[in-house]
């Protein structure tokens, strides 16, 4: 078994990908794949998988929750992501096409929860300035929605 994170996950198209703790090539995840509830899949969720090679590059199958030695879940409770690794997100063939888009706020409390694990003093005041800031680039990217 390869534990790994998930990076993108497309509920609606059923797939996303899955960066190995290892590292090495981000592997294609499927819904048909899942072995926990479709709805608990969410970037950062630590998982544990067998590596098939598929149609188009490497595929996961068998995908379950990742437990560290206590049976715990590996998963930060507040679940955060881990940064993307470098391709995340991509298909076998280069195409970018797997995006979360987050609403306003959603977007806003993940740069908060990211800041405020990163670095627990910063004033109120330089965080709302560096969300201020990342909420615009967002914007420029089409990550967010209002």
């Amino acid at each position: 078994m390869v534990v790994g994170r998930v990076v993108r996950f497309d509920g609606m198209r059923g797939y996303g990908f899955i960066a190995p703790d290892h590292g090495g090539e981000d592997v294609f995840l499927h819904v048909n794949d899942l072995r926990i509830p479709e709805q608990q899949v969410r970037p950062g969720l630590a998982v544990e998988f067998e590596v098939e090679e598929g149609e188009r590059g490497l595929k996961a199958s068998d995908v379950r929750l990742a437990e560290g030695p206590d049976g715990k879940p590996l998963t930060p409770p507040n679940g955060v992501a881990r940064a993307a690794s470098p391709g995340a997100g991509r298909q076998a063939d280069g195409d970018e096409s797997l995006c979360d888009v987050l609403t306003t706020g959603e977007y806003l409390h993940e740069i908060t929860e990211i800041l405020l694990n990163a670095a627990p003093s910063l004033t109120a005041e330089q965080i709302l300035a560096v969300r201020r800031r990342l909420l615009q680039f967002g914007r420029d990217h089409g990550w967010t929605e209002d």
